[in-house]
């Protein structure tokens, strides 16, 4: 006998918002945006991801918390695309709130980088390998956010080495000769969040059925 983990998805209506939600978010950024390379560079990870889990959501479907936090990340993902993350409006009222030197929405933005793969992660490797859920499976998902973005900073060096200056507002450095190492320290600190708050809860959303082995 073999078990196999599987997710309790959403439903019809919560999908249609999610994803309804996205694609308008998408469409008015597009329009509104006045840097359509450094839109086209942040936002094409909200137009992938949306677009394959809409390929393969019959045979695959996401846990509804794995949903809404993808959701939710391709906001902000917009949101920073749309005007740049050195100049969005909800960073300059954090900045204002927090009382930070800078605008904090590029901060936020690597945070999640770790707080949404966390999950993502940990559910493709509970579904899809023999993983159980102990201390190498933290480890896994901790490692996959961290080399992720690490593989971000060098996309941000090649399109630096690719577009010159024109690249500036995506790598939105705002000056920080640290900013690369902030961002990755950031990711892993949303990674461990993650895991810390959500994996019970994710757990409620993963079901398992027992197969026949052959």
């Amino acid at each position: 006998m073999m078990t196999r983990v599987i997710a309790i998805p959403p439903n019809r209506a919560e999908r249609w918002l999610l994803a309804g939600g996205v694609l308008l978010a998408l469409v008015v950024s597009w329009w509104i945006t006045r840097d359509r390379l450094t839109w086209l560079l942040e936002v094409v990870w909200a137009m992938t991801g949306l677009a394959l889990i809409a390929w393969r959501w019959s045979s695959f479907p996401l846990t509804r918390l794995l949903c809404w936090l993808l959701a939710l990340h391709a906001l902000v993902l917009i949101h920073g695309g749309t005007y740049t993350y050195a100049q969005t409006p909800l960073g300059f009222w954090l900045q204002d709130l927090l009382g930070t030197a800078r605008n904090p929405w590029d901060r936020l933005g690597h945070w999640m980088q770790g707080f949404v793969p966390a999950i993502l992660a940990r559910e493709l490797l509970l579904r899809c390998t023999p993983l159980q859920r102990d201390g190498w499976l933290t480890y896994l998902i901790l490692a996959a956010c961290l080399s992720f973005s690490a593989f971000f900073e060098l996309i941000e060096w090649w399109a630096a080495l690719a577009f010159g200056a024109d690249a500036d507002a995506f790598l939105a450095t705002q000056g920080d000769p640290w900013d690369t190492q902030w961002d990755m320290f950031l990711c892993l600190c949303g990674a461990a969040t993650s895991l810390l708050l959500l994996s019970r809860w994710h757990d409620r959303q993963l079901g398992a059925v027992v197969k026949a082995g052959s």
